[in-house]
């Protein structure tokens, strides 16, 4: 089968060729991909950002969100049978949704939102549950608290706006000044146009801000945090409860070290910061599904790429081109 693999770490480590076609073990499913999307998290797992704490085995495939229809069942599996449409982030070292199949562990695995399409429904399931995880697993949102959302039209960012406002949030975030009136759509109280202003001289009393562009973005999102505040960034730097996800309690002192100078400066501040890296969970993103279905979320799409196109639509999002999600389609 076709399908796009990393044979080496960098920006030129992603090319086609044709592999075998995947196995599946008694709780996997075997999956027709009919659509996967693009992530900044395939960029840096292509260039090796998280070659020392998640290890693939080159050559992989790349890809990290999908939706499609099962082809095959394991013999353990329940709940899913062959034609099923689902959707799914498959879990770290099984990715692989740049080809023509998959196979993922029915766990990670959920039927697709009835009202989306198959590019719709693939363009979700990561800033979904990474959405859901970071505000009700991580930050216990409560209605009434205050959340910044920086880089709102992406597609996490527009993801994490309209799960906070389900959450009874206030929701403020940052953007360009062509994106302000589409925020405002998705739900957002106010946006703060980042060529006009700057949001650390504007916003304050803060009690969550999820950052997904920086170091120098996520410093001065500390200072608009009230007392105990709580920063959360996905970019890094990974902190030590990052290591015990993992597993790795061996690279908890690593970790603190790597995290050091930005969890210094929350305590002197009187705030607090966490390093997120969202985990697959079917479970969760089946909750999910009947929140698209009922017009609660709603997918935000750029544009689509034919499935050989992968490469060009890997180099659109990398461009900083995307307004929303960019998904490819078989």
């Amino acid at each position: 089968m076709k399908a796009f693999i990393v044979t080496h770490y960098g920006p030129d480590g992603l090319e086609s060729a044709d592999i075998p076609a995947p196995e599946i073990g008694p709780r996997d499913v075997l999956v027709d991909v009919r659509a996967a999307s693009i992530n900044p998290l395939d960029k840096m797992v292509r260039n090796g950002e998280f070659k020392q704490l998640i290890r693939y085995k080159l050559p992989f495939t790349l890809g990290h969100d999908l939706s499609g229809v099962i082809t095959k069942v394991g013999a353990e599996v329940r709940g899913f049978k062959v034609g099923d449409e689902i959707y799914s982030r498959p879990r770290d070292l099984r990715i692989g949704a740049f080809a023509e199949s998959i196979a993922i562990d029915a766990a990670d695995v959920a039927l697709k939102p009835t009202s989306l399409s198959f590019a719709e429904a693939a363009a979700v399931p990561l800033v979904a549950l990474a959405a859901w995880q970071a505000l009700v697993d991580v930050a216990h949102v409560r209605p009434g608290q205050k959340v910044l959302v920086h880089a709102g039209a992406g597609g996490l960012g527009s993801t994490v706006i309209q799960v906070a406002k389900y959450l009874g949030a206030y929701v403020a975030t940052t953007a360009h000044t062509k994106d302000i009136n589409k925020l405002t759509e998705l739900g957002a109280d106010e946006v703060i146009d980042y060529t006009a202003a700057d949001f650390a001289e504007v916003l304050s009393g803060y009690d969550i801000v999820l950052d997904s562009l920086g170091t120098a973005s996520l410093e001065k999102s500390l200072t608009i945090l009230k007392p105990g505040g709580l920063a959360i960034s996905v970019v890094g730097p990974p902190d030590p409860a990052f290591a015990a996800q993992l597993g790795k309690s061996l690279l908890k002192p690593v970790m603190a070290l790597l995290s050091r100078k930005v969890r210094s400066r929350a305590r002197k501040l009187g705030v607090r910061y966490s390093f997120f890296f969202m985990q697959a969970n079917g479970a969760q993103l089946a909750k999910l599904a009947a929140l698209y279905d009922d017009g609660t979320l709603r997918p935000v799409l750029d544009r689509t790429f034919a499935f050989d196109e992968t490469l060009e639509a890997m180099a659109y999002v990398e461009q900083g081109k995307a307004n929303g999600k960019i998904v490819v389609t078989r």
